[in-house]
């Protein structure tokens, strides 16, 4: 990228909600340019015929997924596709010189045989992710500098982690303890029609799924086992609640230490967290609600003790389309460049 251009950038996997995040995020950024957008189904197709409220800005078509032309015309790819496709173009792409930022699961995972169990996709490409680094910036902002493929967290674990991370790196709490209560949006079920996020089955209505089997919990796990320095297993939960965006995680975890009390878990929090600009925590008594992430790549944590039960609760609120997804990917981006980590990401929630 010479003086004064912008860096030439694809999406292979435009269509779905992640995909239009990313065109709005990307569109915006100063320092990007889209080049290409790549698709199977919606090959063909103006990217104005998928989402028309975009016709005023983005004059581009959908084109078949052709790796050579990728790799001649991009630096950097997003692959916003399905679990078990990123992995079959990732490796060609990593070979080409091209950047690559998967939003799928397929780079998560360090243990690719815990992937193919949760998966059900066997792979082919160990050399490929043995390169990827996860792409959570606040446990690996180092490690995403120097990277040319990153596996992106999903939602789920993005609010779970950033709740959870100080309790474990500082051994605070009891591992095992540790369950984790989430609420998502519907957003989060993608674009595909699906009966359960119909309005009239969503609506009005509450109710837990994937319990004690959702794929979201052996990365957590991962990353949990990374941060006490020995495997950790966690409860974790999750619930569909009728709403658009966000994720409210609510995790609960006995203190080693029952005399910690509220200030002190700030104080460590607030150290912990010093250097993550996009990581807000909030003052005594003081809880996060998802609308005040909406639209954001800000995640906000409020803590609180029980000292009847010895236990922290910790609160984490994000947009799961935005921190959960493509702002943390852009989040990645501008770190992998050497840019301001927060450029082109928005700070001011859709509020109210």
């Amino acid at each position: 990228m010479g003086e004064g251009q912008r860096l030439p950038v694809g999406i292979i996997g435009a269509s779905g909600y992640g995909g239009v995040q990313l065109m709005r995020l990307l569109l915006e950024h100063p320092l990007v340019e889209i080049v290409y957008l790549g698709g199977e189904s919606s090959a063909g197709k103006p990217y104005s015929d998928l989402y028309p409220h975009l016709g005023h800005l983005v004059n581009l078509t959908v084109e078949k997924i052709d790796l050579e032309a990728i790799a001649d015309r991009c630096e950097v790819v997003f692959l916003g596709l399905p679990n078990g496709l990123a992995c079959d173009l990732a490796p060609q792409l990593v070979e080409k010189g091209c950047k690559v930022l998967d939003l799928s699961a397929d780079y998560r995972f360090r243990e690719l045989d815990t992937y193919t169990a949760w998966y059900k996709k066997e792979r082919s490409d160990r050399e490929t992710a043995a390169m990827a680094v996860y792409g959570l910036p606040e446990l690996y902002r180092e490690e995403i500098k120097s990277a040319q493929l990153i596996g992106c967290p999903g939602c789920y674990p993005t609010a779970s982690l950033l709740a959870l991370s100080p309790l474990l790196k500082q051994g605070l709490i009891v591992p095992e303890t540790a369950i984790i209560d989430a609420k998502s949006g519907t957003s989060g079920g993608g674009r595909h029609a699906k009966t359960n996020m119909l309005l009239a089955e969503a609506d009005n209505s509450l109710g837990a799924y994937g319990v004690a089997a959702h794929r979201h919990t052996p990365e957590i796990e991962q990353i949990c086992s990374d941060l006490a320095g020995h495997e950790v297993r966690v409860q974790f939960t999750p619930h569909l609640i009728p709403m658009v965006r966000g994720i409210l995680a609510t995790v609960y975890a006995t203190l080693r230490d029952p005399g910690l009390v509220r200030d002190d878990l700030l104080t460590i929090y607030s150290a912990f967290y010093r250097s993550s600009p996009v990581v807000k925590i909030l003052p005594n008594g003081i809880y996060p609600q998802t609308k005040w992430a909406a639209g954001t790549n800000l995640c906000y944590i409020g803590v609180e003790v029980d000292p009847r039960t010895d236990r922290v609760i910790v609160i984490s609120a994000i947009d799961n389309l935005v921190k959960g997804q493509s702002g943390q990917a852009v989040q990645c981006l501008n770190l992998m460049m050497g840019w301001e980590e927060t450029l082109g990401l928005p700070q001011l929630a859709f509020y109210p």
